[in-house]
């Protein structure tokens, strides 16, 4: 890890505000915050499973695209699927940590953002035998405590620069595409979902399918597409 662009960005984030994170154009001010990698990567990243309904089909499709991705689990999801981690990790992917609830980290009760990041972190290394390194907030919002806790579990918060509004029930592949397509370039840290149980019913079908279209297209771009541990996240 590049400590001392990671430090830049959180130094940079106590002046911009917390609240502030989740708006493209203070993403785009803390590029190592957002995920900006090495120009010759896109890092693929899914949030909010494991999910038997759907995290099945994202495996198997990077698989069969021969690419691999971080999984941003969420602990309640992972509690009730561990068995889905497992596969994740099997697989050859990354496994990273959500939060264990679907909650915004300003609007909770003081020490619970920091209770659930210990018990998912505990749970992600009792389940998989991995210690994960990601830290993504639900919405992008990340709070003074879960900065501070955050690093005090040794997780890097990470948001993304380009991501395919797969949550919506208006969401096509089409539209995942047309979405992510002036964000998708050399650097690029992308957010999809394998999992519907914070959005709209059925709208990981969407980031499904947009999958294989998206993969190509980075291929055709001279773009290799992996997990963010391959992303080089700060060395541009």
């Amino acid at each position: 890890m590049d400590r001392l662009p990671a430090a830049l960005g959180l130094l940079a984030l106590a002046h911009v505000g917390p609240a502030a994170t989740w708006l493209p154009s203070v993403r785009r001010w803390l590029p190592v915050l957002a995920g900006a990698g090495r120009p010759d990567h896109v890092a693929l990243t899914f949030d909010d499973g494991p999910d038997p309904r759907s995290t099945p089909s994202f495996l198997d499709a990077l698989e069969r695209a021969g690419a691999r991705a971080t999984f941003f689990v969420l602990g309640e999801m992972l509690e009730r699927h561990p068995e889905q981690a497992r596969r994740i990790v099997a697989a050859g992917h990354e496994i990273a940590v959500h939060g264990w609830r679907h909650d915004n980290a300003l609007r909770t009760r003081p020490g619970r953002v920091t209770a659930g990041l210990r018990r998912t972190v505990e749970l992600v290394r009792a389940t998989t035998g991995v210690h994960p390194v990601w830290y993504r907030p639900p919405y992008g919002v990340l709070s003074a405590e879960a900065l501070v806790a955050a690093r005090s579990l040794g997780l890097r918060p990470v948001l993304w620069t380009a991501w395919g509004r797969d949550w919506t029930a208006a969401a096509t592949p089409a539209s995942v595409l047309a979405t992510l397509r002036p964000d998708l370039r050399g650097g690029a840290t992308v957010l999809l979902h394998d999992s519907d149980c914070t959005s709209s019913p059925g709208s990981w079908r969407s980031a499904l399918g947009a999958l294989p279209d998206l993969i190509a297209q980075c291929g055709g771009a001279g773009l290799r597409v992996g997990p963010l541990r391959e992303h080089g996240v700060g060395a541009r």
